[in-house]
């Protein structure tokens, strides 16, 4: 039953969570570059007005995509908070970044396009690393089930440090913020053409926005995994974590892919597999 109820609390708490921390995420950014900025709830007005207004789409297929986009990731991120198989969340995950990249495709719009080569790009950048740190938890705890590895009195960041560094580097892609944000800005006031984003109007969008809150609860509880022996300290850390990413993204430029693609393999190489042989090798001691 605990699976249960952590599942519905996913699925009806993630978009209030995901609004508030990215009204947070509006003020904060506002601040580092001397505006006052929005109110704490503006993510949410923004989103009901978009509900109101008139769905434009492409064609049909334009949202069946974004919805089967949508459906998707709810999936995963309920799969990770009911404790199933960490290789399997990311699977639908993966899934779901699928559906917007075909979505974008489907519109032939060539700023959709780019948007969705961009994105691929960014899949390719950053899914290698979450696959490393879910074999990273199993050579830990033994487990890829999220419920063992969430109840390990194991310090998993001692074991992981490579591991968690990489896993870091790479959120900053998967919640398309600078200097990562290649297929679509984070921040409206960036572009006025949003790559993978540019054909999403009226409530097509809304769901867009509501898919990244989602997002961002399941991207934030796979950085808890690593200090879950302590809740407490875990949800303070995680929260750190978060406004590290914010940091970097007011304080760093877009760059260009190929410097996204070749250090991001780069980490996943050298920190993500590098900490998994030195553990390899510590734990056949």
């Amino acid at each position: 039953m605990t699976a249960f109820y952590m599942t519905i609390g996913y699925i009806l708490l993630a978009p209030l969570l995901g609004g508030l921390i990215m009204g947070v995420d509006r003020i904060l950014t506002a601040r580092m570059q001397s505006r006052y900025g929005p109110p704490v709830l503006q993510p949410f007005y923004d989103v009901f007005k978009l509900l109101g207004k008139q769905n434009l789409t492409v064609n049909r297929y334009h949202s069946y995509y974004l919805v089967c986009f949508l459906i998707f990731m709810v999936l995963s991120g309920s799969m990770f908070f009911a404790g199933d198989d960490l290789l399997m969340v990311i699977f639908a995950f993966i899934v779901a970044d699928i559906f917007l990249v075909l979505g974008a495709y489907s519109t032939n719009s060539p700023y959709s396009s780019i948007g969705a080569e961009r994105e691929l790009l960014q899949m390719l950048s950053a899914e290698p690393m979450m696959l490393l740190s879910a074999v990273g938890f199993y050579m830990v705890t033994g487990s890829f089930d999220v419920s063992e590895i969430a109840s390990s009195d194991k310090p998993l960041i001692l074991y992981l440090p490579g591991v968690f560094v990489g896993l870091t580097y790479v959120l900053t892609i998967k919640l398309r913020k600078s200097p990562f944000d290649l297929s679509t800005s984070h921040h409206a006031h960036q572009e006025l053409v949003k790559g993978i984003t540019t054909e999403f109007a009226g409530p097509s969008l809304a769901l867009f926005e509501i898919e990244h809150w989602y997002e961002t609860i399941l991207l934030l509880g796979m950085v808890y995994l690593f200090f879950a022996f302590s809740p407490i300290l875990a949800v303070v850390l995680t929260l750190a974590v978060y406004l590290l990413e914010v940091f970097i993204d007011n304080s760093n430029a877009r760059i260009k892919w190929e410097l996204m693609l070749k250090s991001a393999w780069l980490v996943t190489l050298v920190l993500g597999l590098g900490n998994l042989l030195v553990l390899y090798f510590v734990l056949q001691m």
